[in-house]
Parts: structure tokens; sequence; C-alpha cells
């Protein structure tokens, strides 16, 4: 696994963190999880792959939760080994953090439980690295207090994950003026699909305009983000979750590739 410290180390390159918005089954993630791997080694990229063991926060109830919170994680935890890379899932309660710091190597709060102090600390005491997503509804200031939260319980390997704001009821937006406010207290993390969604659809799924990824990510690395955070699927029309947000998997690389250009002209 590559120590937290080492994540951003590498010269005109950035972190990647990507995968499928869920573990659907174990092929399907196996399949991801290979090709990012193969396309990040060519191309000297530090990757985490990131999976969700069950996906707590729906818009309506019989949508795709999950195969099995332990079913999940024992899949995210055989990718890590099988490939040396480190494995991120998100928690939700605090009898999450526990559970999931025996199966993965960092633990990623979703936006809307920025605020939560006993899960921040929860995850915290795990000694896992901490991901705090920032909430749609906070300002880049306010997440050092979250930052605050994880160092005070004794863990100080911790970033922080910028997915946009919510302006009015069924869009977000990044302010790009935040990266540099939350370099000042942590590593910074673009999530440029989760920032593409369009919540809050009157039919009760959540809608999303992919064909902005790479001009998000563009401006992401333009704007100085340590790294990037990408849910990516072989067939996102038929994804159990996210699915009109994320990239195909397939455009992966060209998209990386031409990142990697502009990280290149501006270091």
């Amino acid at each position: 696994m590559i120590q937290f410290e080492k994540f951003f180390d590498r010269k005109n390159s950035f972190l990647l963190i990507a995968g499928p918005c869920a573990i659907e089954d174990e092929n399907i993630a196996y399949e991801i999880a290979n090709k990012i791997y193969e396309i990040t080694e060519k191309l000297k990229i530090n990757f985490v792959f990131k999976g969700s063991f069950k996906k707590a926060n729906r818009s309506r109830i019989d949508s795709f939760t999950g195969i099995g919170d332990e079913k999940a994680l024992k899949i995210l935890s055989k990718i890590g080994k099988e490939f040396s890379i480190p494995t991120t899932t998100d928690i939700h309660e605090v009898k999450d953090a526990s559970l999931a710091a025996n199966y993965v190597d960092i633990l990623q709060i979703p936006a809307f439980l920025a605020r939560q102090t006993d899960l921040i600390v929860a995850a915290a005491k795990t000694s896992k690295i901490v991901n705090i997503k920032k909430g749609q509804f906070m300002n880049a200031s306010s997440m050092k207090f979250a930052v605050e939260k994880v160092k005070n319980s004794g863990n100080n390997k911790i970033m922080v994950t910028e997915r946009g704001n919510t302006f009015g009821y069924q869009d977000l937006v990044v302010d790009f003026r935040g990266i540099p406010k939350m370099k000042e207290f942590s590593p910074v993390i673009l999530d440029v699909t989760h920032s593409l969604q369009q919540p809050n659809q009157s039919e009760g799924v959540t809608g999303g305009n992919p064909e902005l990824i790479e001009t998000i990510a563009k401006a992401g690395i333009a704007a100085g983000v340590d790294g990037l955070f990408i849910e990516t699927h072989p067939s996102p029309s038929n994804a159990k979750s996210d699915g009109k947000n994320m990239l195909d998997l397939n455009k992966l690389e060209n998209l990386l590739i031409n990142l990697l250009k502009i990280k290149s002209a501006i270091s």
C-alpha cells in the first residue's frame, strides 16, 4: 500500500481515486480495477480504488443499496491485496468505521455527513486515512473545522474533497476559489463526477452531465488540486448507482493523458 505521505509525490502527476459508485459484483469490480490499474501504471499515476460497500443515501426506497456489507468489503480487500493498491469506501454510521477499517485503507465521509462529529471522530480513531467530502451546503473555509476534528482525535492522515455546492434545486456548481483556500489546511481532491450530478430529479433518480467531465477535471488540475475522484464503469447506462454522471471506462485513459499535459505545463 502507498503510504499517505507518498500519495502526492509523483512529479507532474496527481492522485487518482477511481472506481464504480457501488460494488455491484466481484466480476465488474475486478474488471474496473484491472483496467484502471493498467492505465495508471503506464502513466505513472498513484491510484486508489474506490467502491461504496453500501449506498445509504438514496432518493427512493427501491434504489440499489448494495450486495451485503461484508461481501462488498471483502471484494474491496481482495482487490487491494491483488493489485497492491490502497482502497477506499464511504461510511455513514459510527459503527461502519470499525467495520470498514478492517478491509480498506481510506474511510470516506460523504458530503451530506461532513458535519457529523461522532462519525468523523470514529473514522479518525481507526487510524486509517480519512477523506472528508465538503458538504454541498458548506463553504471552503468551514472545512477546516472538519479537519480539526480528525487532527484533535490524534490522526493527521486527512484530505478533503470538493464536490460542488448546491445553487438552486437541481444543480451543483464548483467554486474553484475554494481550492487554494482548502489547500491551506489539507490536500484537496476534486470529485469530478459527483460535481456534475443533477440531484432531486422528478423521477427520484439523480441525473448528471457526464459530457462535462473533462472540462471540470481540466479546470481542477489548472486550479492546483492534489488529486481527482472519478467514478467510472464499463457501461454507465447499466450501472446500478449514479450511472448518469459516471465516466465510461473506455474514455479514462485519454482523459488522464490530457490532464497530465496540463499538470506538466503548470508544474
